[in-house]
């Protein structure tokens, strides 16, 4: 039994299973960045570096059949290799000081992904002036959520994300009286409005959205400036039997697709024609159980914040005689009720607001001449980010650089009292 241990700490703290390793980071990181081409960077992400095993890639159109260690495996046995050599072969000593606090930051490295990767999240906000919001949304995550009025000031809200809608079948929740029977999902989606005048088949469902709109699958978008918007068909049950399919799609509930289909819709039939439309579209569907009323809707993923934001003004400069972006800041009004904070804060390029664990980036604005022009209200998009490991790289660095220094000023001090 003692050979074995050792067998296995002497392989644990092998310089060769570091190289080896890093040789298996190299290629999953070729292979992961060539895949992004075939199956989009998210994809790409969860399937090459996000996993214990690969198991095949996909490659110039073609499906290659290979095993690797994931990022995750690479990752924890890298983290053990540092480890184990860091207790087991190196002596602690103040020669050997710098070599100590480098590897102890490359550690720190290694554990700040590991936390970034599982504890990161990242969602946003869009905002037309005047709007307040106190959630954001995920751009990649769905959920399937439920609401009725308990009081004139309360809504009960029942979530159910997303990928139990993928797996299909029945699903259940103890604060709901009725179970969802998923029927058909699809990943990506088409809307497509029913004109009366037009030679349509029957809707899918007579309830709801159906009625107006007709829904068909879409190939699965794989490029950053595309998303997937997801569909779904369900029938609610409750305890007396079928009340009905439905139609729930993130066409009818996500803010940043609407102003885009009103658009689309008013160059087509008329701004007023397009309200309509898009009116339709969005009007909540409910379903009455046992004599109370839910509404529901698949929307994006919320992270919901216990204060508000509020976007008082949208400038966005250019500059003169281009179309060259010269400056875009949000003016935001912050307001928590907890602890009665009520200030304005400026929030532009390289200028976020940090507030509560969460940051709070300029990422898009739709305001200026080119929205007036357009007669759009003046709207601006925050990326939000809650990164509980966000030092760790900073200070991972630092120490793998005091660390370096540290144990070349010990060589040089040796080398210079040598020659004296």
């Amino acid at each position: 039994m003692r050979t074995l241990i050792d067998r296995l700490l002497k392989i644990l703290t092998s310089l060769r299973l570091t190289v080896v390793l890093l040789g298996c980071a190299i290629i999953i990181v070729f292979i992961g960045t060539l895949a992004q081409v075939d199956e989009g960077l998210y994809n790409a992400q969860a399937r090459y570096f996000r996993q214990w095993i690969v198991l095949g890639a996909d490659l110039f159109g073609h499906r290659i059949p290979l095993i690797l260690p994931g990022g995750y495996l690479i990752g924890t046995l890298l983290l053990a290799n540092l480890l184990a050599a860091h207790l087991y072969r190196f002596q602690l000593s103040v020669k050997k000081l710098g070599i100590q606090i480098a590897h102890s930051g490359v550690i720190l490295l290694l554990v700040g992904q590991l936390a970034t990767d599982m504890l990161a999240h990242e969602s946003q906000m869009r905002l037309t002036e005047g709007q307040t919001k106190s959630y954001g949304e995920s751009a990649q995550n769905f959920e399937f959520a439920v609401m009725n009025q308990t009081d004139a000031h309360t809504t009960r809200v029942v979530t159910i994300p997303g990928k139990f809608l993928a797996r299909g079948g029945e699903i259940q929740d103890p604060h709901l009286p009725f179970s969802i029977v998923v029927k058909q999902y699809w990943k990506n989606s088409e809307a497509e409005f029913r004109a009366p005048m037009m030679s349509n088949g029957p809707p899918m469902t007579p309830n709801g959205v159906a009625q107006n709109f007709d829904f068909s699958p879409a190939e699965e978008a794989k490029s950053m400036d595309d998303r997937n918007v997801p569909t779904a068909l369900i029938e609610i049950d409750d305890a007396h039997g079928s009340l009905g399919d439905w139609v729930i799609s993130d066409w009818t509930a996500d803010d940043n697709l609407i102003p885009d289909l009103q658009q689309n819709y008013a160059q087509q039939v008329g701004s007023q024609m397009a309200q309509t439309i898009v009116d339709d579209l969005t009007r909540p569907q409910s379903v009455v159980v046992g004599g109370t009323n839910y509404t529901f809707e698949l929307r994006p993923l919320r992270m919901v914040f216990p204060f508000s934001l509020t976007l008082l003004k949208a400038t966005h400069t250019i500059y003169e005689g281009t179309d060259i972006p010269k400056d875009f800041r949000s003016l935001i009004e912050l307001k928590n009720p907890k602890t009665g904070e009520n200030r304005q804060v400026q929030i532009y390029m390289n200028a976020p607001l940090r507030y509560d664990g969460l940051t709070f980036y300029q990422y898009q604005m739709d305001a200026g001449e080119a929205a007036a022009e357009a007669g759009h209200t003046p709207s601006s998009v925050l990326q939000v980010v809650r990164n509980p490991g966000w030092l760790t790289p900073y200070v991972g660095c630092a120490m793998v650089g005091l660390g370096l220094l540290i144990q070349f000023s010990f060589h040089l001090a040796g080398f210079i009292s040598k020659r004296k």
